[in-house]
């Protein structure tokens, strides 16, 4: 095991699974989050958040695939330091642009900036969650956090904020972009066909996803 750990095949493998933990992080999140736009009295984002918190699934999942995000980023940086030490000298980048894409280039540059991103994000939404402190509101008879004054406070209040959440969902996107059909090639679906298909639905999944995240901001910063 230790072997096949440290070698290329299995740091590839490593990085692939936990790569589609974050995937699945992401999907679950942003469809939560764009409850944002359908309410606006935030009853629907309050109970879609409450039932996130309460279900004993999600809450069970939610640390399982919070680990695979940390080890996904964790196990990136390792793997470019142990390639930085493999070939300290650069390969000749001139035709970098022919044989692969600006992403796949630059993963471990959009992988910063997409941590950045979530550090905002912990700071901002996930630890006033979890701490305590806001304001209750009662939905149906049931007392609950109301989250949905904390988000959408925090985007109207803030023009720097939004535009720095914007940026992070277009990054985030730009990120999954290369990331998604890499993540599926490692665990075996490589042939041509198949290739191509995953490709395209990595484009789609990443232009959603870049899209959704950037909507919601811009959505207070218009509307109110």
């Amino acid at each position: 095991m230790s072997n096949f750990l440290t070698a290329s095949i299995g740091r590839k493998f490593i990085m692939s699974i936990s790569g589609l933990f974050l995937l699945m992080f992401i999907c679950v999140h942003l469809g939560i989050n764009l409850l944002l736009l359908f309410d606006d009295s935030g009853e629907l984002f309050n109970l879609g958040a409450h039932f996130m918190a309460t279900n004993p699934l999600i809450k069970i999942m939610e640390p399982v695939l919070g680990l695979g995000f940390v080890v996904h980023i964790i196990w990136s940086f390792l793997i470019s330091f142990q390639n930085y030490k493999a070939r300290p000298v650069g390969y000749d980048k001139s035709n970098a642009a022919y044989s692969s894409t600006w992403a796949s280039r630059n993963m471990l540059v959009l992988g910063g900036l997409v941590l950045v991103f979530l550090v905002m994000h912990i700071i901002q939404f996930f630890i006033p969650v979890k701490t305590g402190g806001l304001e209750s509101v009662n939905i149906d008879g049931v007392e609950m956090h109301n989250t949905y004054l904390l988000v959408s406070e925090l985007f109207k209040s803030s023009v720097l904020f939004s535009v720095l959440y914007m940026i992070g969902g277009a990054l985030l996107g730009f990120h999954l972009a290369h990331g998604f059909w890499s993540a599926f090639q490692t665990i075996g679906m490589s042939n041509k066909n198949w290739l191509k298909r995953l490709q395209c639905i990595g484009k789609i999944y990443a232009i959603v996803v870049a899209v959704g995240f950037a909507i919601i901001p811009l959505y207070f910063l218009i509307k109110f």
